[in-house]
Protein backbone atom coordinates (compact mmCIF):
# COMPACT_ATOMS: atom_id res chain seq x y z
CA UNK A 1 0.00 0.00 0.00
CA UNK A 2 1.40 3.23 -1.03
CA UNK A 3 1.01 6.38 0.74
CA UNK A 4 -1.53 9.04 -0.51
CA UNK A 5 0.00 12.57 -0.91
CA UNK A 6 -1.68 16.03 0.05
CA UNK A 7 -0.36 19.23 -0.16
CA UNK A 8 0.80 19.42 3.65
CA UNK A 9 2.41 16.32 2.69
CA UNK A 10 4.72 16.39 -0.18
CA UNK A 11 7.79 17.30 0.06
CA UNK A 12 9.23 20.42 -1.51
CA UNK A 13 13.02 19.73 -1.28
CA UNK A 14 14.53 16.71 -2.07
CA UNK A 15 11.97 14.90 -3.56
CA UNK A 16 14.08 12.09 -4.39
CA UNK A 17 14.32 11.13 -0.83
CA UNK A 18 10.74 10.26 -0.33
CA UNK A 19 9.86 7.31 0.40
CA UNK A 20 5.66 6.04 -0.89
CA UNK A 21 5.82 2.55 0.54
CA UNK A 22 3.16 3.07 3.50
CA UNK A 23 5.49 -0.06 5.06
CA UNK A 24 8.43 2.83 5.30
CA UNK A 25 6.02 4.99 7.51
CA UNK A 26 5.03 2.04 9.56
CA UNK A 27 8.81 1.13 10.15
CA UNK A 28 10.23 4.88 11.02
CA UNK A 29 7.16 5.05 13.45
CA UNK A 30 7.99 1.49 15.21
CA UNK A 31 11.63 1.90 15.46
CA UNK A 32 11.17 5.41 16.70
CA UNK A 33 10.86 5.66 20.70
CA UNK A 34 9.60 8.86 21.27
CA UNK A 35 7.48 11.78 18.90
CA UNK A 36 7.35 15.46 18.71
CA UNK A 37 3.91 16.56 18.84
CA UNK A 38 3.25 20.08 17.46
CA UNK A 39 0.41 22.30 17.59
CA UNK A 40 -0.51 25.88 18.44
CA UNK A 41 -1.38 26.76 22.04
CA UNK A 42 -2.20 30.07 23.13
CA UNK A 43 -1.27 31.89 19.81
CA UNK A 44 2.07 30.36 19.85
CA UNK A 45 3.52 26.96 18.15
CA UNK A 46 4.61 24.43 20.71
CA UNK A 47 6.55 21.51 20.02
CA UNK A 48 6.67 18.43 22.80
CA UNK A 49 8.26 15.08 23.50
CA UNK A 50 5.95 12.44 23.81
CA UNK A 51 5.42 8.89 24.30
CA UNK A 52 3.51 7.23 21.33
CA UNK A 53 2.57 3.99 19.86
CA UNK A 54 1.41 3.01 16.73
CA UNK A 55 -1.71 0.04 16.03
CA UNK A 56 -2.22 -0.02 12.45
CA UNK A 57 -3.06 3.28 10.79
CA UNK A 58 -3.77 4.77 13.70
CA UNK A 59 -0.94 6.88 16.10
CA UNK A 60 -1.89 6.56 20.07
CA UNK A 61 -0.56 9.05 22.41
CA UNK A 62 -0.75 9.87 25.94
CA UNK A 63 -0.31 12.68 29.00
CA UNK A 64 -1.59 14.04 31.92
CA UNK A 65 -5.32 15.11 32.43
CA UNK A 66 -3.77 18.80 33.30
CA UNK A 67 -1.45 19.16 30.27
CA UNK A 68 -2.40 21.95 28.62
CA UNK A 69 -1.43 20.57 25.34
CA UNK A 70 -3.17 17.53 25.14
CA UNK A 71 -6.59 19.33 26.41
CA UNK A 72 -5.99 21.82 22.92
CA UNK A 73 -5.31 19.22 20.85
CA UNK A 74 -8.30 16.91 21.77
CA UNK A 75 -10.34 19.74 21.00
CA UNK A 76 -9.61 19.04 16.83
CA UNK A 77 -7.05 21.50 15.90
CA UNK A 78 -4.68 20.57 13.22
CA UNK A 79 -1.25 18.84 14.60
CA UNK A 80 1.43 17.29 13.44
CA UNK A 81 3.78 14.09 15.43
CA UNK A 82 7.44 13.77 13.91
CA UNK A 83 9.79 11.06 14.95
CA UNK A 84 13.61 10.94 13.37
CA UNK A 85 16.33 8.27 13.41
CA UNK A 86 19.69 9.38 13.05
CA UNK A 87 21.91 6.52 11.59
CA UNK A 88 24.95 8.49 10.49
CA UNK A 89 26.74 11.61 10.11
CA UNK A 90 27.98 12.50 6.74
CA UNK A 91 31.06 13.90 6.18
CA UNK A 92 32.28 15.66 3.12
CA UNK A 93 35.40 17.45 1.97
CA UNK A 94 33.45 20.36 1.42
CA UNK A 95 31.75 21.88 4.44
CA UNK A 96 28.59 22.63 1.94
CA UNK A 97 28.48 18.82 1.53
CA UNK A 98 28.35 17.79 5.38
CA UNK A 99 24.94 15.92 5.42
CA UNK A 100 23.01 13.35 7.76
CA UNK A 101 22.01 10.01 7.30
CA UNK A 102 18.37 9.74 8.30
CA UNK A 103 14.92 8.25 8.55
CA UNK A 104 12.27 10.62 9.34
CA UNK A 105 8.02 10.79 9.68
CA UNK A 106 5.63 13.85 9.56
CA UNK A 107 2.24 12.82 10.08
CA UNK A 108 -0.77 15.69 9.79
CA UNK A 109 -4.03 15.46 11.04
CA UNK A 110 -6.32 16.27 13.47
CA UNK A 111 -6.24 14.27 16.97
CA UNK A 112 -9.62 12.98 18.36
CA UNK A 113 -9.44 12.58 22.22
CA UNK A 114 -10.58 8.75 23.20
CA UNK A 115 -13.26 8.64 25.16
CA UNK A 116 -14.38 5.11 25.38
CA UNK A 117 -12.76 3.30 28.11
CA UNK A 118 -12.23 -0.10 26.05
CA UNK A 119 -9.97 1.91 23.53
CA UNK A 120 -8.80 3.91 26.08
CA UNK A 121 -7.56 0.92 28.15
CA UNK A 122 -5.74 -0.85 24.48
CA UNK A 123 -4.45 2.84 23.56
CA UNK A 124 -2.05 2.38 26.95
CA UNK A 125 -1.53 -0.76 26.23
CA UNK A 126 0.11 -0.04 22.93
CA UNK A 127 1.57 3.19 23.86
CA UNK A 128 3.10 0.68 27.39
CA UNK A 129 4.08 -2.42 24.56
CA UNK A 130 6.21 0.13 22.09
CA UNK A 131 8.40 1.58 24.67
CA UNK A 132 8.94 -1.28 27.28
CA UNK A 133 8.01 -4.41 25.20
CA UNK A 134 6.04 -6.96 27.82
CA UNK A 135 5.49 -4.92 30.84
CA UNK A 136 1.90 -5.08 29.96
CA UNK A 137 1.28 -8.32 30.76
CA UNK A 138 4.12 -8.34 33.89
CA UNK A 139 3.95 -4.79 35.78
CA UNK A 140 0.72 -3.90 38.01
CA UNK A 141 -1.97 -3.06 35.57
CA UNK A 142 -3.63 0.54 35.47
CA UNK A 143 -5.84 0.91 38.88
CA UNK A 144 -9.30 3.62 38.38
CA UNK A 145 -7.33 6.52 39.73
CA UNK A 146 -4.26 6.30 37.50
CA UNK A 147 -6.95 5.40 34.81
CA UNK A 148 -8.86 8.92 35.04
CA UNK A 149 -5.66 10.87 35.19
CA UNK A 150 -4.83 9.96 32.06
CA UNK A 151 -5.84 11.59 28.47
CA UNK A 152 -5.28 9.66 25.27
CA UNK A 153 -5.47 10.89 21.95
CA UNK A 154 -5.55 8.89 18.58
CA UNK A 155 -4.00 10.44 15.35
CA UNK A 156 -4.67 8.59 11.82
CA UNK A 157 -2.19 7.93 9.71
CA UNK A 158 -3.77 8.69 6.59
CA UNK A 159 -1.94 12.08 5.68
CA UNK A 160 2.09 11.45 6.27
CA UNK A 161 5.24 11.43 4.75
CA UNK A 162 8.50 9.77 4.96
CA UNK A 163 11.78 10.99 4.23
CA UNK A 164 15.42 9.36 4.26
CA UNK A 165 18.92 9.41 3.22
CA UNK A 166 21.17 6.57 3.21
CA UNK A 167 25.34 6.11 1.73
CA UNK A 168 28.34 8.37 1.76
CA UNK A 169 28.75 12.06 0.97
CA UNK A 170 28.01 13.95 -2.40
CA UNK A 171 31.11 15.88 -3.57
CA UNK A 172 31.71 18.69 -5.87
CA UNK A 173 33.89 16.76 -8.60
CA UNK A 174 36.53 19.66 -8.23
CA UNK A 175 36.89 18.37 -4.37
CA UNK A 176 37.58 14.50 -5.59
CA UNK A 177 40.91 15.55 -5.99
CA UNK A 178 41.61 16.99 -2.60
CA UNK A 179 43.07 13.65 -0.96
CA UNK A 180 44.08 15.57 2.37
CA UNK A 181 40.18 15.96 3.37
CA UNK A 182 38.98 13.11 4.82
CA UNK A 183 35.44 11.90 3.93
CA UNK A 184 32.71 9.10 4.76
CA UNK A 185 30.80 8.51 7.33
CA UNK A 186 30.05 8.05 11.09
CA UNK A 187 27.55 5.41 12.11
CA UNK A 188 25.19 6.61 14.56
CA UNK A 189 23.09 3.57 16.74
CA UNK A 190 20.32 3.63 19.37
CA UNK A 191 21.53 0.79 21.80
CA UNK A 192 20.83 -0.44 25.17
CA UNK A 193 22.52 -1.52 27.94
CA UNK A 194 22.56 -3.98 31.06
CA UNK A 195 19.15 -3.37 32.96
CA UNK A 196 20.09 -1.65 36.66
CA UNK A 197 17.73 -3.14 39.23
CA UNK A 198 16.08 -0.32 41.81
CA UNK A 199 17.50 -1.35 44.86
CA UNK A 200 14.37 -2.81 46.03
CA UNK A 201 13.68 -5.02 43.13
CA UNK A 202 14.25 -8.75 44.79
CA UNK A 203 13.32 -10.72 41.61
CA UNK A 204 15.76 -11.74 38.41
CA UNK A 205 15.48 -9.54 35.67
CA UNK A 206 12.60 -10.61 33.32
CA UNK A 207 13.32 -11.86 29.68
CA UNK A 208 11.13 -9.57 28.48
CA UNK A 209 13.25 -6.48 30.18
CA UNK A 210 17.25 -8.62 29.72
CA UNK A 211 16.78 -9.75 26.33
CA UNK A 212 16.38 -5.68 25.08
CA UNK A 213 14.71 -4.64 21.93
CA UNK A 214 15.62 -6.76 18.84
CA UNK A 215 14.55 -5.27 15.73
Amino acid sequence: MTLSPTPRSTLTRKKDRAATDRQALYDVLDEALICHLGLVLNGSPVVLPTGFGRDGDTLYLHGSTGAGNLRAAAQGIDVCATVTLLDGIVYARSLNNHSMNYRSAVVHGRARLVEDDGERMRGLEVITEHLAPGSWQHARAVNAKEFASVVVLSLDLAEASVKARAGGPGEEPEDLSANEIWAGVVPVQTTFGEPVPADYARVPVPAHVSRGRAR
